[in-house]
């Protein structure tokens, strides 16, 4: 049994996201205000006692990347100054994660700084989901559990008997690592393509490697922002791949130049994604089908709170509507309703 009461707050990002994840663990969200004054300032409150409470902060930092940091980093002040025991920040996507390192001379590492804000604050663990460069770990020297939706948007795939001739294809040399494994979760091959930037926001493919001839590609990447990857693809179909692409990316932040992309492109069937961010309506298209992430976060949310392994996590399918462990605390062996005051 826990020694601290478990406690779930959430941001205005995506709150959504949040009551899903709430209703998993038969929790009900701790009530908090944020509101943004007129000079353009954040004000946030929380209303309820926290004292010596273990609690779980839900905060993607999506668009507008800057209001929902600040917001993250007001609400762990306050926290904190309301004497809770523990702040675990779940975070599906971290902010500035494209800006790990020195790509040039004299700029900023924007991760690092995120990081250090977050950490020197008083935050006691953070979660998040599948970031850009794995290395972004290193930035923190509290625990950090890098989850990846690998398995979520494999199972969309693996219920489908067409794509047992398909091939998960990595749009770089970077991401070849993170497309292996989605490769071994369906057992399927994989392939490699090798890409040139030709602008801020255009790119060319010049080389893909492994068979794909007649093949069903399903391109596997972190995040889809203006579209870039997909005017890349149609060099998979030059190379003898079937005109139906599928894409399987874990955050949507989909620009407006990804939607009239994937109008214009007929041989992109389907983008799956997750709700990391949340899709408002003027984002939803068609083709974009959106997985939910609330059960393996709800899941490992609760491993956290009873102090357990979240390795299996890594390891196994989740259950769509819930996840094996919070199946059996709800047989009795845990009680999922400890709360003192």
């Amino acid at each position: 049994m826990p020694d601290y009461p478990i406690r779930i707050f959430s941001g205005s990002a995506n709150r959504s996201l949040a009551e899903e994840m709430a209703a998993i663990l038969k929790q009900d969200l701790g009530d908090c205000t944020t509101t943004h004054l007129a000079d353009s300032e954040i004000h946030v409150q929380i209303h309820e006692l926290v004292r010596g409470d273990d609690i779980f902060f839900i905060q993607p930092c999506c668009a507008p990347v800057n209001d929902n940091l600040m917001e993250l980093l007001l609400y762990i002040d306050a926290f904190r100054r309301a004497s809770v025991h523990s702040i675990t920040l779940v975070v599906p996507y971290f902010p500035y994660g494209r800006q790990e390192r020195m790509a040039v001379g004299r700029e900023a590492i924007s991760a690092r700084v995120a990081a250090r804000m977050i950490e020197m604050l008083g935050a006691s663990r953070l979660i998040y989901v599948d970031i850009h460069a794995e290395a972004t770990q290193g930035f923190f020297d509290i625990p950090v559990d890098p989850l990846s939706a690998r398995e979520v948007l494999a199972a969309h795939f693996s219920a489908d008997p067409k794509f047992r001739d398909a091939v998960v294809v990595s749009p770089d040399v970077g991401r070849a690592k993170v497309a292996s494994r989605f490769a071994e979760t369906l057992r399927l091959p994989l392939v490699l393509m090798h890409k040139r930037r030709e602008g801020f926001d255009s790119v060319r493919t010049t080389h893909v490697v492994g068979d794909i001839k007649d093949k069903i590609p399903i391109v596997i990447d972190d995040l889809i922002a203006g579209g870039s990857i997909l005017t890349q693809l149609e060099g998979l179909i030059e190379a003898g791949a079937r005109p139906e692409i599928y894409l399987a990316i874990t955050h949507p932040v989909l620009l407006p130049t990804a939607l009239e992309r994937l109008d214009k492109l007929d041989y992109i069937k389907q983008l799956v994604v997750t709700n990391t961010i949340p899709v408002p309506p003027e984002k939803q298209h068609p083709k974009v089908v959106v997985k939910s992430i609330a059960p393996l976060l709800a899941d490992t949310v609760y491993r956290i709170w009873t102090r357990r392994s979240i390795s299996p996590l890594l390891q196994r399918p989740h259950d769509a509507i819930e996840p094996p462990l919070l199946r059996i605390a709800r047989q009795g062996a845990i009680d999922l309703d400890y709360h003192t005051n």
